[in-house]
């Protein structure tokens, strides 16, 4: 499985990006997909993710009621609306492919990885 993160860039304080993640190759064995991010000097951490259905989604506290997870069958992408943005927010976030079901926080749950697209929040 390939996977194609884009849509990263720079914003102001409370402004808002979309990100996306293309699947491609073998995409039949995806049960789940994720969001993480590291942010300069810090351990990647779990944004938020969805399962391949689209029925079931699960967020990082800190982001909550700030991004939305969805995806798009028939493009086989995944987007991450990321709206109220925060300087907090400025990393790298990666989009992650997992076999697995259920929807895992951890790096470990996931054997597929993006490039990595940089969102820089100002202040």
């Amino acid at each position: 499985v390939q996977l194609q993160a884009s849509g990263g860039g720079l914003v102001q304080a409370g402004g808002s990006l979309k990100l996306s993640c293309a699947a491609s190759g073998g995409t039949f064995n995806i049960n789940g997909m994720a969001w993480f991010r590291q942010g300069p000097g810090k351990e990647r951490e779990f944004v938020a993710a969805i399962s391949w259905s689209g029925i079931s989604t699960d967020y990082a506290d800190s982001v909550k009621g700030r991004f939305t997870i969805s995806r798009d069958n028939a493009k086989n992408t995944v987007y991450l609306q990321m709206n109220s943005l925060k300087p907090e927010d400025t990393a790298v976030y990666y989009c992650a492919a997992s076999g697995r079901y259920g929807l895992g926080h951890d790096t470990n749950s996931y054997n597929n990885w993006g490039q990595g697209t940089l969102v820089t929040v100002s202040s």
